[in-house]
């Protein structure tokens, strides 16, 4: 089931505790760029399928990254793409988007998600996996 845009914007608003929408939609907007810098093919597809169109596009149509990026470098490409943010309130940024993203698209896909991502990625879904 696709959430709509308003509800996928007020579960990252409460999660990230940001002011206003447009610092949200903001945060959104870049982790799920690098988000589909990492995902491929089908993956990618039915994840975008449970966005609003919106954050789909975003998604579909990523940033480009010459490698994955371990968790640690994406907080820090997350930082450096949201004027104003630091490492540590882009943990809270990605943590905010990526757990939303964690909830539409459910336990299997997530699995299916998480196979695509350097290890760690788990956690900053807010969603860890067993060793």
């Amino acid at each position: 089931m696709t959430l709509r845009r308003e509800a996928f914007l007020n579960h990252v608003k409460e999660r990230g505790e940001y002011g206003t929408v447009e610092e949200t939609g903001r945060a959104a907007r870049v982790v799920l760029a690098l988000l589909g810098a990492h995902l491929v093919g089908e993956v990618r597809s039915r994840l975008a399928a449970r966005l609003p169109e919106e954050f789909a596009l975003i998604l579909l149509n990523p940033l480009q990254s010459a490698e994955p990026l371990s968790p640690k470098r994406f907080v820090r490409a997350t930082a450096a793409w949201i004027e104003g943010a630091t490492e540590q309130t882009a943990i809270g940024d990605v943590s905010a988007v990526l757990s939303t993203v964690a909830d539409a698209a459910g336990d299997d896909l997530l699995k299916e998600i998480l196979l695509q991502l350097p290890a760690g990625y788990d956690l900053l879904f807010g969603r860890p996996q067993p060793t």
